[in-house]
């Protein structure tokens, strides 16, 4: 019921992750759509020679009776003991292009994308691998759930999911098996650099004592970026060749290119076929390197080339707006509330839910019932045990739908039946009161701050490593 504002249907899946927290892993196994089955591994003490059994003689797969000169499909990559296809990739390239051309995303060449593309397959590929030998399984109950969720977040049924999907040109199916990876590799990242980021004491007193001595003004900055990436254990002649990768993409931009498509074009972050396009971002959440260097720049100027662990930075700051500073002693409404909440499900429909909350919403009015009792009875939230008693909310606690419902009640009021993405409530407004935002929230805060920092890097990091450790062999079918 806390705040999980919803965003692209990509956004949602980590969303949804975030909300299934806790929820044990079942028996079925996630499967990428459409893969060709893995080569058969070769013998345990040479894992090396695995990949390169599974494709030693096939430049193509054929069909029974069919010559063997007649090839259906090739191979694009071969990662570690499972292979990637040319008809995988070339149905990946075809619905990033669609995407990238409804977000009027500058397309960069052909080789360049495919190359960009197939990369960023093989880090997918590599981490769903992990996650299989780690056990990470989302089933079929868990998928149709987190499917259902943002459907309802999209303000649409399940089947204008998939009519919209498939109108784009994805079949369902294949939709389907794209969000459990999804979930799959949030999932595996939650429990390999999540779950391991540590914020001490000592750094959230250092954060809350640098904000108090900020400046009167602190400015929020979208910003675009070029990354290319330097490998694990780089030599120093690769370190040598990417840094001259770098530098030809400025030399290009400082001659007019446009950001957009070189970030397609070259770089290796995440976001490169989004055009680099990372958006806004507080300066304090920056690592300080890039936020240095950014506060310096002016709209429209771009960063001089800056090395992390990773790689290789170029930024551009798109825009910069102010922010106006926290007050020492902000005053903020706090609203002390309790709800009913019935979830539903296949056998409790929206229509059963909303009725059943009208009888004892009729109940409480002719003072036949206790809210509180009502609540143990038949609330299916965590806070029955309590009569539906939530605590004090700051504003942004709960979803949207139910803050606004609230919002609208007086003290000891109760609310119709109200919708959200975890089914229907009914909400009672106990009291209401206008205080300091409490040092706890402000540490809270901070350490919010510095755990969002320390992740960027973290999982940028932690994606090479996968990435560098995978054993990958390219396949040239034009030979």
């Amino acid at each position: 019921m806390r705040n999980a504002s919803m965003h692209p249907i990509k956004v949602a899946v980590v969303l949804l992750c975030a909300l299934a927290a806790g929820t044990p892993a079942l028996a079925q196994d996630a499967k990428p759509a459409d893969k060709p089955a893995a080569a058969a591994p070769a013998a345990a003490a040479q894992p090396a020679a695995a990949p390169q059994a599974a494709a030693a003689s096939a430049k193509g797969f054929t069909q029974p009776g069919q010559s063997s000169n007649t090839p259906i499909d090739s191979i694009a990559v071969i990662v570690n003991d499972e292979v990637i296809t040319r008809r995988e990739l070339n149905q990946r390239v075809q619905t990033i292009v669609r995407r990238m051309q409804s977000q009027k995303v500058q397309l960069p060449e052909q080789a360049d994308l495919e190359r960009q593309i197939l990369e960023r397959m093989i880090v997918e590929r590599a981490q769903l691998q992990l996650a299989k030998e780690m056990g990470v399984r989302v089933d079929d109950q868990m998928l149709d759930r987190a499917i259902g969720r943002i459907a309802e977040q999209q303000k649409m049924t399940v089947q204008d999911l998939r009519n919209s999907m498939e109108k784009e040109g994805t079949t369902f199916p294949a939709f389907r098996e794209e969000i459990r990876e999804e979930i799959i590799m949030q999932r595996l990242r939650e429990h390999e650099v999540d779950n391991k980021i540590q914020i001490s004491e000592a750094e959230v007193d250092a954060f809350v004592q640098a904000e108090k001595a900020a400046a009167a003004e602190q400015f929020e900055l979208n910003i675009s970026q070029i990354m290319v990436r330097i490998p694990e254990n780089a030599s120093p002649d690769v370190i040598a060749q990417r840094q001259k990768r770098a530098e030809e993409v400025m030399r290009q931009l400082r001659t007019g290119a446009d950001f957009t498509k070189m970030a397609a074009t070259y770089s290796d972050a995440t976001d490169a076929l989004q055009g680099g396009v990372v958006g806004w971002r507080q300066s304090d959440r920056l690592p300080p390197l890039f936020a240095e260097a950014l506060n310096k720049l002016k709209p429209g100027q771009l960063t001089p080339i800056m090395r992390s662990v990773g790689g290789f930075h170029i930024l551009k700051l798109m825009d910069k707006r102010s922010v106006a500073e926290a007050q020492a002693a902000e005053t903020v409404q706090q609203t002390h509330a309790r709800h009913i909440l019935i979830k539903v499900t296949p056998t409790v429909s929206a229509a059963d839910a909303k009725r059943k909350l009208l009888e004892l919403k009729e109940r409480l009015d002719n003072k036949a019932a206790k809210f509180e009792d009502l609540a143990r009875l038949v609330s299916n939230d965590g806070s029955a045990a309590k009569g539906g008693d939530l605590g004090w909310l700051y504003p942004g606690d709960t979803v949207p739908e139910f803050e606004q419902a609230m919002n609208a009640l007086k003290p000891g009021q109760v609310s119709e039946p109200v919708e959200s993405s975890f089914g229907y409530h009914l909400i009672e407004v106990l009291e209401r009161k206008s205080d300091d935002v409490s040092k706890e929230k402000k540490r809270a805060e901070a350490r919010n701050a510095l755990r969002e920092r320390k992740l960027v890097e973290a999982i940028d990091d932690w994606q090479r490593q996968v990435r560098d450790r995978a054993y990958v062999e390219f396949r040239d079918d034009s030979k």
